[in-house]
């Protein structure tokens, strides 16, 4: 190993390249050394130091679905090891575990106080047909291990889902969890994601799900249709909530849970609620957002990881 391979640096560690050009973009005009670790494949010296730096975990809920199936194992054990090591991750293991859970992200925002969906997790497929007729009609499924929309569909009679289940078209989650879950009405077609960056309000995006679309992964390579070559969501910049007592609260929440980079998903209802639904801890930033904002959030992420590695590191050299 040469002497610039070991000087620090911050260290992005992810299994999808698709979602790193506008991040790598952000590190260089911040002048800020990085480096990709792309759990894909390979082997880990368990005898060996890690490397230092700071460590970013970006692991996906739906690695899997990019044949990734080893990256959730890859990164609990990588990430384990650096942190045993004392080199300093954000978004760790505890947050991976949230991450590929959404029964956990759940149980610790309804926990907190937060109001969520009505939801029964579903083990195996032996028991979905007698839980979700403990649903109101209509209601909606998704996988446990999501992102991307896996898994979610909406159903309007519980004899059609009977027939889902029981055919070839049924989705099988990964890991065996099928989450059965509450329609949410709008009270207008849209819901609203908050970006936070070091645990803190950066700003709030407006996703227009007037289409009825359940994608709402604002980069470049979701937003559209690799098939219909059709728009899958519009994004724009919501304003107006960065004195919001629901931004505050998660702001406490992201503090409690050890959560330093997400994006926060909320709907609110036409009966008056304000429901929060999905906590995504490998957010990605929509460029036309980001065209509306002083600061881009790949450029305030890159200075705040800057941050960390020249306090870690006070010698380190940027770029």
């Amino acid at each position: 190993m040469n002497s610039q391979q070991s000087e620090p640096r911050v260290f992005i560690v992810h299994e999808n390249p698709d979602w790193l050009p506008p991040l790598l973009e952000g590190f260089a005009l911040e002048k800020v050394a990085v480096e990709e670790i792309v759990l894909t494949t390979g082997a880990i010296d368990l005898d060996a130091l890690p490397r230092p730096g700071i460590y970013w975990s970006r692991l996906s809920a739906s690695a899997h679905s990019r044949g990734n199936v080893q990256t959730k194992e890859f990164t609990r054990a990588l990430l384990s090891r650096v942190e045993a090591a004392g080199e300093r991750v954000v978004n760790g293991t505890r947050v991976v575990e949230l991450e590929v859970s959404k029964v956990r992200q759940h149980s610790l925002l309804r926990a907190a106080g937060f109001d969520v969906p009505r939801t029964i997790a579903v083990f195996g497929t032996a028991e979905l047909g007698a839980r979700a007729r403990e649903l109101d009609l209509p209601f909606i499924t998704k996988h446990n291990q999501g992102g991307k929309g896996l898994g979610v569909r909406l159903f309007g009679s519980y004899d059609e889902f009977d027939e889902y289940v029981a055919s070839t078209r049924f989705e099988e989650a990964t890991d065996g969890i099928t989450l059965l879950q509450e329609y949410l009405v709008a009270a207008q077609p849209f819901v609203t994601r908050a970006e936070f960056i070091g645990g803190r309000f950066h700003y709030a995006v407006r996703v227009d799900i007037s289409a009825g679309s359940f994608e709402l992964c604002p980069a470049d390579a979701c937003v559209i249709d690799p098939v219909t070559g059709q728009e899958i969501a519009a994004f724009s910049l919501r304003e107006g909530l960065d004195n919001d007592p629901l931004i505050a609260a998660y702001e406490s929440f992201l503090a409690d849970n050890g959560i330093e980079v997400a994006g926060i998903e909320f709907i609110e209802t036409a009966d008056g609620r304000r429901v929060t639904y999905d906590v995504n801890t490998n957010t990605n930033y929509n460029p036309l957002v980001e065209a509306q904002v002083e600061l881009p959030a790949t450029r305030a992420l890159a200075r705040y990881l800057g941050s960390l590695l020249r306090e870690r590191y006070p010698a380190v050299a940027t770029g």
